[in-house]
């Protein structure tokens, strides 16, 4: 087989991935903003809006596991091009729900449809470019992300007053479908070690990720961190401000968009410098450490003074945000490459359970004080600093894992 040239992969690898990502991040993210009009016209408390959309993030993490010996075995192209079918057949059901079961059938076959969109990217990555090219690679998929995360909150909220959630998600259908036909045309086939392992091999593979205790570092922060951002971002931001700060939807979809366009700052940041810094001697793991910590700083300020800043501190949680995803490499680098698939997916297994634990505890929570008796501002406050205790606690771990080492 003849290798492509670098510039022929550039477009045959980054291109139909980073499509994908975008669409998962669109995904993940677009109940932000119909989420409220879901409430409204069918009824949901916030509990069952909360369990509504982190059905997304059940699905995916469930996917994770199997979906790391598939890519090792099978592939990156064949993998996600397949998966987002499912993505597509997903959004048509939800676009079709008349009630909470079937808009959560629909949320979880788009969270297993997408579930493959970044993981497939890495591996795709892995398989075809050096170790130096990764970290910038990595930057500008997760970019495409970032803007897929701009489309859901301002443009979305435009079409909402042009048509209905239901058509929006017939479009996101029909999108999907194309994407799926775009990796399975373009992305090229690279055979590999692990696609002649058996089942066993893999699965003693995942046993070996899972027995590390290296592996283990990890896994709380990026559950409660990253996780964490993907359960406000998802859904919670806009209803703290709502309900804490009094904003209106025009001026929520606002602040969304600033909140993901410093996200996208931050992903292009770690595209073209996170390379150049690690030749300065300023290691990956330093970088992710400090960003950690600013986001813990900010979201403690947050809960401390919600109007503080008039929104600047949840932009620094979605600058922080983008360099969460440093920790995959900082896990996979204990592991062979054969390995990748499995010790990337069951690292963002502990992502996609945060992010549906934290994004359906949040809701039951703050519906359960408010049943006490609580108003509303207390009862989501009160959600919010319960969540900021355990990612100070995940940070804490990490450090003390760390500190041997350093």
């Amino acid at each position: 087989m003849n290798r492509p040239s670098t510039s022929s992969l550039w477009i045959k690898l980054l291109l139909p991935f980073a499509a994908g990502y975008f669409l998962s991040y669109l995904y993940r993210t677009v109940n932000a903003v119909i989420g409220p009009v879901l409430a409204g016209e069918l009824g949901l408390d916030d509990s069952s809006l909360g369990l509504l959309t982190s059905t997304y993030f059940l699905a995916f993490g469930a996917a994770q596991l199997p979906l790391g010996m598939l890519l090792d075995r099978y592939g990156p192209r064949r993998v996600e091009a397949t998966l987002l079918l499912i993505a597509a057949s997903g959004a048509v059901v939800f676009a079709l729900a008349d009630g909470l079961s079937e808009l959560a059938v629909g949320r979880a076959l788009i969270g297993l449809g997408v579930s493959a969109c970044l993981m497939a990217a890495f591996k795709a990555f892995a398989q075809w470019f050096p170790p130096e090219k990764f970290a910038s690679l990595t930057g500008w998929v997760m970019t495409s992300g970032a803007l897929g995360a701009l489309v859901a909150a301002q443009p979305v909220q435009f079409a909402l007053g042009m048509t209905g959630w239901r058509e929006i998600c017939l479009g996101l259908a029909a999108a999907t479908l194309l994407i799926a036909i775009l990796l399975w045309v373009m992305v090229p086939d690279k055979p590999g070690k692990g696609k002649t392992q058996g089942f066993a091999d893999q699965l003693a593979g995942v046993r070996h990720i899972f027995g590390s205790r290296h592996f283990w570092r990890y896994v709380p922060i990026a559950f409660s961190m990253s996780g964490g951002f993907m359960a406000l971002q998802g859904l919670w931001v806009s209803r703290w401000m709502s309900v804490i700060e009094g904003m209106e939807r025009s001026a929520i979809a606002e602040r969304l968009t600033f909140i993901n366009l410093a996200m996208l700052a931050g992903f292009v940041f770690m595209g073209f410098f996170s390379t150049r810094l690690a030749r300065r001697g300023i290691s990956p793991e330093r970088i992710y450490l400090l960003a950690m910590v600013v986001n813990v700083c900010s979201f403690a300020a947050i809960c401390a003074a919600p109007t503080a800043a008039d929104g600047l501190l949840w932009a620094v949680l979605g600058f922080c945000f983008a360099f969460s995803n440093i920790v995959f490499s900082l896990v996979a680098k204990s592991f062979p490459e054969e390995f990748s698939g499995r010790a990337n997916t069951a690292l963002n297994l502990s992502v996609a359970s945060g992010a549906f634990l934290l994004q359906w505890g949040v809701g039951s929570l703050a519906d359960g004080l408010q049943r006490a008796g609580w108003s509303a501002g207390d009862a989501f406050r009160t959600s919010f600093v319960v969540l900021l205790v355990v990612q100070l606690a995940a940070l804490l771990w990490m450090l003390k894992a760390v500190a041997p080492r350093s």
